[in-house]
Order: structure tokens, then sequence, then C-alpha cells
């Protein structure tokens, strides 16, 4: 996860190419910045909330999970008082421990 300043194309793109192999399947909601995605190798697939009729988990249940599971946490852990300075290291917790949530060796989280 990344911190990125806004949801323009100048931002988005950007962040999709460098963590994205071109190629790739893309699966995006209707937001018109991922529109030139194509045009730098990526098929994108669109997939509008609006005109599906299902919500959003759903939908796109990973994004969505994932999406609610940060909410928490930030509330949860640092009660309401989130400092915008301090977000990518905020993301990178979070990720850090959503991807061991499963691990079987706790103790061994830090080790490779």
């Amino acid at each position: 996860m990344r911190h990125v300043p806004d949801a323009s194309a100048n931002s988005l793109v950007p962040f999709v190419r460098e963590v994205i192999e071109p190629g790739s399947v893309i699966v995006t909601d209707g937001w018109g910045s991922y529109n030139e995605l194509p045009t730098h190798g990526y098929i994108r697939t669109k997939l509008v909330l609006s005109d599906s009729g299902d919500p959003a988990h759903i939908t796109l249940p990973g994004v969505h999970r994932v999406a609610s599971l940060l909410k928490r946490w930030l509330l949860g852990t640092h009660q309401g008082s989130v400092d915008a300075a301090y977000l990518q290291a905020y993301l990178e917790e979070f990720t850090f421990r959503f991807n061991r949530r499963t691990s079987k060796n706790r103790g061994l989280l830090f080790v490779g």
C-alpha cells in the first residue's frame, strides 16, 4: 500500500507502473483516472459498482475487505489521532501485519 497525493491519473498511473508488471490484468472501478492504463501495456477490466447493482463487498471483495480492515485498525489502534505526516508508515505497518495474519510461527515474523 502506498499513499498517493490524490486520485488523478498523474498520481495513480505512476504508482501502478511502479508496482505492477505491464501485461497484467488490472480490475478497477469506473474512475476515469485509470483510463490511460491500457496505453502503458495493462489490460484493464472495469467494474462500475453503481451499474452492477451489487454492494462493494460482493463486487470487489478483496479491496473492500482490506479497506475496511485498514479503517478499523487505524481507528482502533490510533484512536482517531492519525497524523498525515506518518500515513505511509501506518500503511506499511498495516500491510506487514495483514500479510502475516495467518503466520504459524509468530515468533519468527521478523526473520528473513
